[in-house]
């Protein structure tokens, strides 16, 4: 078997920090030696890859100072590091106290992050899971300026080019009414037979309320909007109480309505179907505790907890 060209991991860091920080000044302050330090290293990965990972020259000014090849080698180099990162833990990671910081939507956490991290602590007592609420407008941004931050459980509208996205599972649409209302009696509901009705709305800006306001868009309908709310657990309590009716993404598991005095009806493909899923930095390594939490939810957790 022909033997692989020699690359350090010290070589592979000084290049993503380069690309993270955006200079070799920047690099090598975040590994703490040198910019002919970053530089050596960088000089000798590319003669080991006979290619050019970054700009040499100074002058016009870039958004990012890696070339094309640079470019498409950075998530290898990341997964590299992330590789070696996990072999290095491999037998002491057992005896040590993790943390992953977790931020998520109030849905996503109320109806399926708080058993899958409870069932998850039991599964990894060695790793702890912090959740954070934020609304999902929020949740881009945090996982961009917080370093703290492991990953996000969201569902975007479109997902942010510097995060990646991993999708769980997809959410249908529904109509809340209250018990007995006059639209339960029909087979099937369109979005114009409620357009009329007092409507309760996600708030404004929310990925939610995109997704409804598209689809009344699409079929040129003006929906009367009556109230607005942050949440879920808001909008069915609304219902409950008369105060209108609402178009709400429900799981298959039935948490969100059960033992509320509410009916839902599906809308069906009326509405584009909401996606969830796991959001990274497309430029940060996955410590080895976060990619365990993250395979546990994709392999077992929110996948059980959604009914799929």
């Amino acid at each position: 078997m022909a033997m692989p060209p020699s690359l350090s991991t010290d070589q592979l860091a000084a290049f993503v920090e380069l690309a993270q920080q955006g200079s070799l000044r920047g690099a090598a302050g975040a590994l703490h030696i040198t910019e002919q330090g970053v530089r050596n290293r960088l000089i000798a990965l590319e003669r080991r890859l006979s290619v050019e990972l970054y700009h040499k020259r100074r002058g016009v000014r870039r958004s990012s100072p890696l070339t094309e090849s640079g470019r498409r080698f950075l998530p290898e180099a990341l997964a590299f590091l992330q590789r070696a990162l996990q072999l290095v833990e491999l037998f002491g990671q057992a005896r040590r106290t993790s943390e992953v910081n977790v931020v998520a939507s109030q849905y996503l956490i109320a109806y399926v992050l708080i058993d899958v991290v409870k069932e998850f602590h039991v599964a990894h007592p060695d790793i702890r899971v912090r959740l954070s609420s934020r609304r999902e407008q929020e949740i881009e941004r945090a996982l961009l300026d917080d370093p703290d931050l492991s990953l996000g459980v969201a569902a975007p509208y479109e997902p942010s080019t510097e995060l990646h996205y991993a999708h769980l599972f997809s959410m249908g649409w529904s109509l809340l009414t209250p018990r007995g209302h006059r639209l339960l009696k029909r087979r099937r509901v369109r979005l114009a037979d409620v357009a009329d009705e007092p409507l309760i709305f996600y708030e404004r800006g929310s990925t939610g309320r995109q997704h409804v306001v598209s689809a009344f868009q699409r079929r040129g309908v003006q929906p009367r909007v009556e109230m607005e709310a942050t949440n879920t657990e808001l909008i069915v309590r609304m219902v409950e109480a008369g105060l209108g009716l609402a178009i709400v993404p429900l799981l298959p598991s039935g948490v969100v309505t059960r033992g509320r005095r509410v009916a839902a009806i599906s809308l069906g493909d009326q509405v584009r179907p909401i996606d969830s899923g796991v959001l990274t930095r497309r430029d940060r390594l996955i410590p080895e505790a976060a990619d365990r939490f993250v395979r546990y939810i994709r392999d077992r957790g929110l996948r059980g907890a959604a009914g799929n």
